[in-house]
């Protein structure tokens, strides 16, 4: 058998594993952009392989996406200012009036999208060990060896990610609480109140900002407290909405054009991930209230 149809076997053996692959890597780094440059790393890394020595080449195949898909998620957190990935291309938003939250429920559910909002408040060892074993059923073994911890230790990382999850994910679970906390924030912001900002933010934070030159990423709460009085400066009106299913708020100028769209996820009572739009040109494609009605 020539090194040719080696190969071309083992291209084979692997593009029936790419669309799972590929779910995978979008799942843990949240952009498709990322998860295709992950999967095209992992071909060429088995095609650098003896293939007739491993054994289970979807286990194989599994543990080198995650290890890679770690170190991109740990390079965001040593480079919290760059840009990256393609983000959500959709927002929905709908007037928070409380009562009507158990209808909105199906609405984000059907959009799909507030899971990846939570995921981004995670740790990277943590939304890795919960994608790989709650999405798609990696034994904590595995899990184990990409992470360098006993499969004991990784099923403790992955329940702690679980119960960040299962407080977030479900837009039914938006009620006076979480609005009190996003109420506390706006309020701290526009007040430029320091301490307040830091009460009501976990300390592991994530604000991602869309801006016209791409999204900008900030970690921790002094970095966030620190930029969030900024939020507050042109803002004329605001009203209280749901993105995605998530709790949050749109602002306008004084001349009425849309400034901002806010989104919060809110877990153990305080802030662990805000999303702000801040791109003239998706805020003008985004259906959004009438601010004639204040929130």
């Amino acid at each position: 058998m020539t090194g040719t149809s080696r190969t071309d076997l083992l291209a084979e053996a692997f593009e029936a594993h790419r669309d799972r692959l590929s779910a995978v890597a979008y799942r843990v780094l949240g952009s498709h952009a990322d998860a295709e440059d992950v999967v095209q790393e992992t071909w060429m890394r088995l095609a650098r392989q003896d293939a007739t020595a491993i054994e289970n080449l979807a286990g194989w195949l599994t543990t080198v996406v995650g290890r890679i898909s770690l170190d991109v998620l740990r390079s965001r957190r040593t480079r919290p200012e760059a840009s990256y990935g393609d983000g959500l291309s959709e927002l929905v938003i709908t007037v928070d009036h409380g009562a009507e939250l158990e209808e909105t429920a199906a609405l984000a559910d059907s959009v799909g999208l507030a899971l990846l909002v939570v995921l981004d408040s995670l740790r990277p060892s943590e939304r890795l060990a919960f994608v790989l074993h709650d999405l798609f059923a990696v034994p904590f073994a595995e899990i184990g060896q990409i992470l360098g911890k006993s499969a004991d230790a990784t099923k403790m990382i992955a329940s702690r990610a679980r119960r960040k999850v299962r407080a977030t994910e479900r837009p039914a679970t938006v009620g006076p609480e979480q609005r009190q906390v996003v109420e506390a924030f706006r309020a701290a912001a526009s007040g430029g109140d320091f301490e307040a900002l830091l009460r009501v933010l976990d300390p592991d934070v994530r604000l991602t900002v869309d801006t016209p030159g791409g999204r900008v990423v900030t970690l921790g709460a002094t970095a966030v407290a620190s930029g969030a009085r900024m939020l507050a400066g042109a803002v004329a009106r605001h009203r209280a909405v749901l993105v995605n299913g998530l709790p949050g708020y749109v602002s306008w100028r004084e001349d009425g054009t849309p400034l901002s769209i806010i989104s919060f996820t809110v877990a153990d009572g305080r802030i662990a991930a805000i999303a702000i739009v801040a791109d003239p040109a998706r805020l003008a494609s985004t259906h959004l209230p009438d601010p004639a009605e204040p929130g």
